[in-house]
């Protein structure tokens, strides 16, 4: 029926006129759609929000979706004004001439004459115009009492409208104390209404349409994920189911919109909410800068950068991990906030089902398992280092932390760096959080002896194994190939990421440090052939530093196992981001 009225409108003034031509036509173009199916779902979205929708082809080759017509550019220029205040139309809607719109496509049947092809006639004389009965508008009393005729659940949609917009931010609860009746006020001034704190019956309407068009825009629909036993309110205008992959259900951005959700859904205890908080840190939908909290039963990570802002919540109730994630382009954020309010206030966890039940806690095959399908940020580089002092402070090389934004030990840890020094190549770091090693270096006090047996304990393969390896070797020298006394030489192949991971002997005292290979110099090693920085060398460096390193005590050799304990507990990933 408003499409018939629509059209029938269109046509009148399509034939009305007093001169030779039709007067000129002026539209608000909301927007633009570079295929023809996509623009005819938007115009029928639309539609159902506003009387005068109309869908036009460009000569771009896009489709546009207007709202009019109106004949005077002033006219159309305060209702621009006005959707674009009440958030009803995207704030880069503008005006747009007839004479620059191309053939319609809807609503289907609709046909409009250029102005210029219009026939000169002669206006018939028309007829007086009876202008319409406007009712008086309410008192503030008459106003306040049809206000206490309202229910409950009319008050609280009311206070959900005022939210909605900002007005309010106190809990929905139908009473309407001096915190509505200020949001009320504020409602009414920024709509150039006196600011009464007492909403007429015609201004109620006003503001439930508004509130009403605007979540129909985004398309906020109660979902029951019903796999993951998730119930969340989901902007369905936005996004759309994309697949399983447990624990995750992803919804994929929908019409180019940049916005994407996660549901969360797994079972699983503390540990298992725990692991999952530090996992979610490493995706690239989770930018680094932004608050975190993270309580016993639940944590929440917001993440914000130039190209990417997401938040996540978790919670863990009756043996269940449940949350969800909401990532958006804050480029383009025009109602975020009020989609990212409706899941907060919508999310509960439904019944006792959830995905996956096999991944229950967070051991590496399953952290492996969970970031399946989603994009993992990965440090520039990582090499080694080792805890010299009980509070986590370790000893690593300079190549590790040149050049980098940041810096983490094993992956998880922020660390600043207390020296970086060109003239010994060392670098130590200390945690921004207290730590607990599992094991503190000890450094060898004497002489090394010539041809021991040796191992470095390093990351060889970066953060691509969990835990370091040894490689074994021998002393081939206390010395250089130069003669440089702080050096030893060392017959084994290391990779890159073994540098600044310490030599150990036998018994298990930190003999050096690993120094990384010098590729770039004329003189090419053989690949057997190796140099550490000596632990006469790491002491005094470390003592201007503050840290009193721990001397090694003399005893006996150590059981292979023991000596890989010893060295896995003190040796630490140092990763450049």
């Amino acid at each position: 029926m408003k499409h018939l009225i629509f059209l029938l409108g269109l046509v009148m003034l399509a034939a009305f006129g007093s001169t030779a031509r039709a007067q000129e036509q002026f539209w608000l173009q909301i927007e633009a759609q570079p295929g023809l199916a996509a623009a005819e779902d938007r115009a029928r979205a639309y539609a159902a929000l506003f009387p005068d929708v109309a869908g036009f082809s460009m000569r771009s080759g896009w489709f546009a979706i207007a709202l009019g017509p109106y004949l005077q550019r002033d006219a159309a220029e305060d209702q621009l004004g006005k959707l674009k205040r009440e958030g009803l139309i995207p704030r880069d809607s503008f005006i747009a001439e007839a004479a620059t719109l191309g053939a319609p496509f809807f609503p289907q049947g609709l046909t409009l004459t250029p102005p210029a092809a219009v026939p000169e006639v002669v206006a018939e004389p028309a007829p007086p115009v009876i202008p319409p009965v406007i009712p008086m508008e309410e008192t503030p009393e008459e106003a306040r009492a049809a206000e206490a005729a309202l229910s409950p659940e009319a008050r609280q949609e009311l206070q959900t409208a005022l939210q909605w917009f900002g007005f309010y931010a106190a809990r929905i609860d139908g009473a309407f104390g001096p915190g509505t009746r200020k949001s009320m006020a504020a409602w009414q001034e920024a709509n150039g209404l006196e600011p009464t704190g007492i909403l007429t019956t015609a201004q109620r309407d006003s503001l439930l349409a508004a509130y009403e068009t605007a979540q129909a825009a985004l398309g906020l629909q109660l979902l029951t994920e019903e796999e993951a036993g998730i119930e969340i309110t989901l902007p369905t205008a936005l996004v759309e189911f994309d697949h399983y992959e447990p624990p995750f259900v992803h919804y994929r951005a929908k019409g180019g919109s940049g916005v994407k959700v996660i549901l969360i859904s797994q079972p699983g205890d503390q540990s298992t909410l725990y692991g999952l908080y530090d996992v979610l840190q490493t995706l690239e939908d989770v930018p680094l800068d932004g608050p975190r909290s993270r309580s016993e039963r639940s944590f929440t990570i917001d993440g914000r950068s130039p190209m990417v802002a997401s938040h996540s919540y978790v919670e863990l109730s009756k043996g269940l991990v449940k949350g969800y994630m909401l990532v958006w382009d804050p480029r383009a954020e025009d109602g975020m906030d009020r989609v990212l309010a409706a899941m907060q206030a919508s999310f509960r966890s439904v019944g006792d089902k959830a995905l996956d039940p096999g991944l229950v806690p967070m051991a590496e095959d399953s952290r492996r398992g969970l970031l399946s399908g989603l994009e993992v940020r990965r440090p520039e580089f990582s090499r080694s280092g080792f805890y010299v002092d009980a509070g986590g402070a370790v000893l690593t090389t300079r190549e590790a932390v040149e050049g980098c934004n940041r810096v983490t030990l094993d992956l998880r840890v922020e660390a600043d760096v207390v020296f970086s020094d060109a003239a010994t190549g060392l670098a130590l770091l200390k945690p921004r959080s207290q730590l607990s090693p599992p094991a503190v270096a000890a450094l060898l006090s004497g002489q090394p002896r010539i041809g021991q047996e040796v191992a470095v304990s390093g990351y060889s393969y970066g953060d691509t194994l969990p835990a370091p390896t040894l490689t074994y070797g021998a002393l081939a020298d206390v010395k250089g190939l130069d003669g440089e006394a702080a050096l030893a030489r060392l017959e084994m192949e290391v990779l890159p990421g073994d540098a600044g991971g310490p030599v150990l002997d036998g018994s298990g005292a930190v003999i050096g440090m690993l120094l990384p290979r010098d590729d770039s110099a004329p003189r090419k090693l053989p690949a057997s052939v190796s140099h550490a920085l000596q632990a006469a060398a790491l002491a005094p460096r470390l003592a201007a530093a503050g840290i009193t390193p721990r001397a090694a005590e003399s005893k006996g050799a150590l059981a292979p196992e023991d000596l890989s304990r010893l060295a896995t507990g003190m040796t630490v990933l140092v990763s450049c981001w």
